[in-house]
């Protein structure tokens, strides 16, 4: 992303940690009734965790939420000094310092192979839950990136939601023109920086090359010289034509969702996660995920769609069983249930009997008919790749870097390798 949608993308992230206690965080040997965790879904994770308790009378959930630039820049820390929760969140693939890849080589997480849903998760998520064959993370939930619209405003500006990327920069204008931008953007946080981005680039780059990952690997495609490119000059093209609210480097994502929900924007563009968000804020609003329009051919695109993120256990877990009992419960239909609805968010396992959010109809059918792509992270050899990428974006917005200098140095950094 989202989060991660990853949250992902990605993500179900917000600036600003709260806790549960003052002991959040922190363990005792001693204590096989008192579960630490550290997560990042912020307003999905604490039903889970109400019905976790009531299920095992006597159990005691400390956890601590957090937004993800914070968590990712505190979690290595935590867990190469010895003081990391019993379970935290752990996003898919190799894309980000809390991603699967970069937790499990170092040997920071139990292997999971041996539980009994880890065998059931379809081919397309145990690629990135897994790390050399082994399972490592608890992936509940699939995310896709469009862009969500507040209904509501929507009816209210006489505007129609873009089907075409001619459209969309009209959309944008005329929105812009009535006062009410179309898409609040929320970039002071750096990990939203890359979801218009990847909104746009599922159809620009994958449109005309599904084998662009492949190729990128072999060393045949670099970002640089590819439909990168393009993804990188609409994105500007969107900012130039009035898409988002002024100062988007200003604003918080948060603040970000305050604009969406209560209609200061017409929408956002983001992950599946941010419907539960916005009905936070605006109860009573309806909220519709659509793909952005990247170009004037509808049949064309496609939509980031990936494994958010999911759990993980400490290798030197304080309470090993009861993390286990907790990942076990996140994967159950009940646990599962709870968590996608809550988060808005589809289920990794088919028996999970999930009530989709009527807003994401349009994502469910790209899922189904297969035109999605992978969060494009998720799959690159190290995060300094994507970490590259949002630092550099906020540069470009901030007119201290150009989109060829910022694809350049994620060249150079992908190049590195693991």
């Amino acid at each position: 992303m989202k989060k991660s949608l990853r949250a992902a993308l990605a993500a179900v992230l917000l600036t600003a940690a709260c806790s549960s206690g003052p002991n959040a965080g922190s363990g005792n040997d001693s204590d096989n009734k008192t579960l630490t965790l550290a997560s990042v879904d912020q307003g999905s994770i604490e039903d889970v965790i109400k019905a976790f308790e009531a299920a095992n009378p006597g159990v005691k959930v400390n956890f601590t939420t957090s937004g993800a630039d914070q968590y990712q820049a505190q979690i290595r820390t935590q867990l190469a000094s010895g003081t990391a929760p019993d379970v935290m969140t752990v996003w898919p693939g190799n894309g980000n310092p809390g991603a699967t890849y970069v937790l499990a080589k170092p040997g920071y997480l139990l292997d999971l192979s041996d539980q009994p849903w880890a065998g059931k998760l379809p081919d397309a998520f145990k690629q990135v839950a897994q790390y050399e064959g082994k399972t490592y993370n608890a992936v509940f939930g699939l995310n896709g990136i469009g862009a969500v619209y507040n209904d509501e405003a929507l009816a209210k500006s006489g505007l129609k939601a873009p089907t075409t990327w001619t459209e969309l920069l009209k959309f944008c204008g005329d929105a812009a023109g009535k006062g009410t931008p179309a898409f609040a953007l929320g970039i002071q946080d750096n990990w939203v920086t890359q979801l218009v981005l990847y909104a746009l680039a599922a159809t620009t780059v994958f449109g005309t090359d599904k084998d662009f990952d492949a190729k990128l690997q072999s060393g045949q495609a670099t970002f640089a010289n590819s439909q990168w490119t393009t993804a990188m000059a609409k994105y500007q093209e969107m900012d130039k034509a009035g898409c988002f609210q002024k100062n988007p480097l200003g604003t918080s994502y948060e603040a970000s969702q305050t604009l969406a929900a209560t209609g200061k924007t017409l929408g956002i563009v983001q992950g599946n996660w941010i419907i539960g968000l916005l009905k936070q804020k605006n109860p009573n609003g309806k909220f519709t995920m659509t793909p952005l329009p990247a170009t004037d051919d509808p049949a064309s695109f496609l939509m980031p769609a990936a494994s958010g993120a999911g759990y993980g256990v400490n290798a030197k877990a304080k309470n090993k069983d009861l993390a286990l009992k907790f990942i076990t419960f996140i994967m159950s239909p009940e646990g599962m249930k709870l968590f996608t609805e809550k988060q808005g968010s589809l289920p990794t396992l088919p028996d999970a009997g999930t009530t989709v959010d009527p807003g994401l109809k349009q994502l469910t059918t790209f899922v189904q008919e297969n035109k999605t792509v992978p969060f494009m992270d998720q799959l690159w050899p190290n995060a300094k790749v994507q970490q590259t990428m949002l630092s550099g974006l906020q540069e470009v917005f901030s007119k201290q870097a150009t989109p060829a200098d910022v694809l350049k140095d994620m060249d150079t950094e992908y190049k590195k390798g693991a």
